[in-house]
């Protein structure tokens, strides 16, 4: 994968503004999921994924075009940290008008990466 950005609020802000493209987005999540591609082997590496998603998701899934993997990560985020978009950024959500499944499956994904964060001590 190339270089992603920092693990930041205003990398978060970024995905949620649609600041970042889709695979930018995409690779984010794998890489905090703990997948890693192999270019070697042309494979990819899941040892530091966690087996359930290992079962489900041998290979990285496309989390803007996935409903699926989308409500997998939506549950794997703790009940505590469900609202951090709106207590950690203020983030009020989309407008009505702005409300396609892509939108929000970018807000699904910064709200587990911003999850991610707090349960690893990142933070700005």
């Amino acid at each position: 994968m190339p270089d992603l950005p920092p693990l930041t609020s205003e990398t978060i802000w970024a995905i949620l503004d649609d600041a970042l493209d889709d695979v930018t987005v995409n690779q984010l999540a794998w890489h905090y999921l703990g997948y890693r591609y192999d270019e070697t082997a042309n494979v990819w590496d899941t040892t530091a994924v966690s087996p359930d998603w290992q079962a489900d998701y041998p290979e990285p899934p496309d989390f803007i075009d996935s409903r699926p993997a989308t409500v997998k990560l939506t549950r794997s985020i703790p009940a505590e940290n469900k609202q951090l978009l709106k207590e950690k950024l203020g983030f009020q959500g989309y407008k009505v008008g702005e409300l396609i499944p892509r939108k929000t499956r970018r807000a699904t994904i910064s709200n587990w990466l911003l999850s991610y964060m707090q349960l690893n001590g990142i933070g700005d």
